[in-house]
């Protein structure tokens, strides 16, 4: 067959992806002249040390405020075990619970467990956090949604 794509499975397909190409808009240029971060820390942490965190991609369940709390949100994770897996976090400033239900994030999920507000939070979700004019940024890490629950982080 002249001219045929052998990337793709027809040239209808090819066709398509060559338009969706042509039309996705360019990757967003990001300004970070007005950002501040946090120091690096200047003690180590030797290896063993580190190896014994256990880092776990964690799809959200649900989510939903906490009552009487303005920061915390509780969230269900399938953390790959079977069992939901619950773990709060004061994010709320940052996020509203729907935003949140479906995301693939990265959990520490061998902390003890914490009583926060009448429940037990079982681990901590990873956040990136910075300044940027003086204002408090966060960002809740998520990661590709391809990554099944319980996948170990390294």
């Amino acid at each position: 067959m002249p001219n045929a794509c052998f990337t793709c499975p027809s040239q209808k397909a090819c066709k398509a992806a060559q338009e969706t190409a042509q039309t996705t808009p360019a990757e967003e240029k990001i300004d970070f002249s007005n950002v501040e971060i946090e120091p690096l820390f200047k003690d180590f942490v030797d290896f063993e040390t580190f190896s014994k965190s256990d880092f776990r991609a964690v799809k959200v369940l649900a989510c939903e405020a906490v009552p009487k709390s303005k920061k915390l949100l509780k969230f269900t994770l399938d953390d790959g075990t079977g069992e939901n897996r619950t773990i709060l976090s004061g994010i709320h400033a940052f996020y509203e619970p729907e935003q949140l239900i479906g995301k693939t994030c990265v959990a520490i999920t061998n902390l003890p467990p914490r009583p926060m507000m009448g429940f037990e939070s079982c681990g901590m979700l990873l956040s990136a956090l910075h300044k940027e004019n003086g204002e408090e940024r966060l960002n809740l890490l998520m990661v590709d949604p391809h990554i099944p629950a319980g996948a170990k982080l390294y």
